[in-house]
């Protein structure tokens, strides 16, 4: 079955996604960087020859030349950093950093996480020549390390790729910061000034609700021009612009309301109305994930290959790895790496649990942090761009060495990490990766068993929340999977009704019809019946089913043409929409949002991943932090941190 769950109202569903191309773009990467490897050993001077062919832009008298080396580093890379930065407002709009305490932890890890290397590499070259180059010591490669942690830790839950990427984020933007501060040379401050006032302009433009990106793209040009010729590393423009792109769900009105665009294509299908339906259906989703769809790909398969094509290439012979070994520069690129990143990750981790009594602690398991501190040694792409500029000639190269060196040990230990935590017996290797952190809850409200409609036994570990819509036909294709689902023992269903008229006219009647059924004590066969049957569920049909049910069929009338029921459906809609919930199925995993396919093999993983998180939770004792926020809410409340910018305007 290739269904899958409707748009994410948090960040589960685009890390999964983002890892995914991270992790399939490493492959790309490792191949790039051997084929830059082979060709700098075969023929050197044809190497250095390509990437210093003059490339230049010439409109009138203007004129902007520079060799195709600076137009990838300065130019494509760029882009790549507009991706890290839209990554980074996503995981604050939309992710589990939208509660800023989980924010912490990763951001002290990254912060420290920097420093420590910079320490030992300076500490290896304090007084010598290669001093300078102590940036390039700093920042672990996203792409790269993803894509190794995947294939070295496979079976390693999300859970702990999504802690890694939220230390590499904070990683990225201070290595940009160091960029611009500390290697940008020869400085001059009126293109600066005109960088920051098109940035201006460009915020006022977002301010006035444009959405067009041909809007942004001249004035995103000027702003990356004037950064060019000041001085300053130009890739700063594509984090600041990533850092602004907001992300949000698209909400169920603004669905609806494309859904009556291309219903008047239908009805007259003329160029003017497919136009305005293709923009409308457009501008439901966030410039965040239109930016993300874009780029994205390129940026991973395409930019970062490139780039290592380009700045990999190192000639190796003897000599001169005789000569990078007895490099200090080269030690501390890989004593850095290799020894500074675990020790900040790993001691980061510890400190601030120990320190806080458990109220800042990693969300992953102490495995998960040990795998997370090895593979951020893995770096590539920034330290290359910093080495480019801080080194020339021997350095450079000896850099390059470390870099790749600290790449290839980071990648053994992280294997030797995983492939450890893999003997232990398989409960204490749950609660090795994934640890015992509280996740955020999705699902608003919770399971209450007075009001909702609930198959299975109501002390389950495993709870499933279905959004449906009797008539749409995802939700058919689902309901075998769900049904096979309902043999396990050890979870209970909950079905929730979220009737999409726009598009399927008799949804909201089937809804209230089993609603009908529930008060003469049939939802569930009445609800069997209505998956069964999705292309009969017109008045009379329903009426039939109540009679084949032994109901009383004039209650059962009465019921249906009052709409008696109509406040029980407009509350799961409510439901719904406070969750971030816009279509159709979407499944909630023990409150959390599901993603995904919904075919039985993905959604029983995804509950023995709940149920084995479920036991953590049952063992683990309660923590002080715990205590505090049981004291704070009170008897029968939750703390939840609401994903939906829907709730909080409702909750204003």
């Amino acid at each position: 079955m290739s269904g899958r769950t409707a748009r994410k109202p948090n960040l589960a569903a685009p890390l999964r996604a983002f890892v995914r191309t991270e992790s399939g773009s490493a492959g790309v990467l490792v191949v790039a960087i051997v084929a830059a490897l082979l060709w700098a050993n075969i023929d050197r001077g044809s190497y250095e020859a390509v990437w210093r062919t003059p490339l230049s832009l010439r409109l009138g008298h203007l004129e902007l030349s520079r060799d195709l080396h600076t137009w990838i580093n300065s130019g494509l890379m760029t882009l790549f950093f507009l991706v890290v930065g839209l990554e980074t407002r996503r995981e604050f709009d939309l992710g589990d950093l939208r509660d800023r305490r989980r924010f912490v932890l990763p951001a002290v890890a990254g912060v420290i996480g920097m420093m420590i290397p910079v320490l030992i590499f300076l500490l290896i070259n304090h007084g010598g020549p290669g001093a300078h180059g102590w940036g390039v010591a700093m920042s672990t490669d996203t792409a790269l390390a993803l894509g190794l942690l995947a294939l070295l830790g496979r079976g390693v839950p999300d859970r702990v790729r999504i802690f890694l990427l939220t230390v590499f984020v904070v990683d990225d933007v201070i290595a940009l910061i160091v960029i611009a501060l500390v290697y940008s040379e020869d400085i001059t401050m009126v293109p600066i000034v005109v960088a920051v006032a098109a940035f201006a302009v460009m915020l006022a433009i977002r301010a006035a609700g444009v959405r067009r990106g041909s809007a942004y793209v001249p004035v995103a040009i000027v702003m990356w021009g004037a950064l060019l010729v000041s001085g300053v590393d130009p890739v700063v423009a594509g984090l600041a612009i990533g850092l602004t792109a907001f992300a949000y769900s698209p909400g169920r009105a603004e669905l609806e309301h494309v859904s009556g665009l291309f219903r008047s294509f239908r009805e007259q299908p003329t160029p003017k109305l497919a136009r305005t339906a293709s923009i409308g259906l457009a501008n439901t989703l966030s410039p965040n994930d239109r930016l993300q769809r874009v780029y994205h790909p390129w940026s991973s398969y395409v930019i970062v290959p490139l780039f290592g094509l380009a700045n990999a290439g190192i000639s190796i012979d003897d000599p001169f790895l005789a000569q990078a070994c007895a490099s200090p520069v080269t030690w501390g690129v890989l004593l850095g790496y290799v020894v500074g990143k675990p020790l900040a990750v790993i001691g980061t981790s510890a400190g601030l649990t120990w320190i806080s009594h458990g109220r800042i602690r990693p969300a992953v398991g102490w495995a998960g942090v040990l795998g997370s501190g090895t593979i951020a040694g893995v770096s590539f792409t920034v330290s290359l761009l910093i080495a480019n500029l801080a080194f020339t000639g021997d350095q450079l190269a000896e850099a390059k060495v470390g870099v790749l060196g600290a790449a290839i040990v980071s990648a053994a230990l992280t294997w030797t990490a995983f492939r450890v935590t893999n003997t232990l017996p398989r409960a204490k290797r749950t609660r090795a990766l994934l640890g015992d952190m509280t996740e955020l809850t999705d699902l608003i409200p919770d399971v209450d068993e007075k009001r909702d409609h609930v198959r299975g036994p109501a002390g389950a570990s495993v709870t499933l929340v279905q959004y449906g819509d009797f008539q749409c036909p995802y939700c058919g294709k689902a309901e075998p999977a769900v049904r096979q689902l309902l043999g396990d023992s050890d979870l209970r269903f909950v079905w929730r009704h979220l009737p999409l008229p726009d598009v399927h006219p008799q949804a909201r009647l089937a809804a209230e019809a089993a609603e009908a059924a529930a008060v003469q004590g049939k939802f569930w066969q009445m609800h069997d019946l209505l998956l069964d049957h999705q292309d009969k569920l017109h008045l009379g049909d329903l009426i039939t089913y109540a009679g084949d049910l032994g109901l009383d069929q004039e209650r059962f009338h009465d019921d249906l043409t009052s709409h008696a029921h109509a406040g029980r459906i407009e509350s799961d809609i409510d439901s719904a929409d406070s969750s971030g919930v816009s279509g159709t199925p979407t499944f909630f995993i023990n409150g959390r949002r599901h993603y995904g396919a919904y075919d039985i093999t993905t959604l029983t993983a995804a509950v023995r991943m709940a149920r084995a998180r479920a036991h953590l939770g049952r063992e683990a004792p309660a923590t002080r932090h715990q205590a505090q926020l049981a004291d704070f809410s009170g008897p029968g409340t939750r703390v939840v941190v609401r994903s939906s910018r829907r709730a909080v305007r409702r909750a204003r």
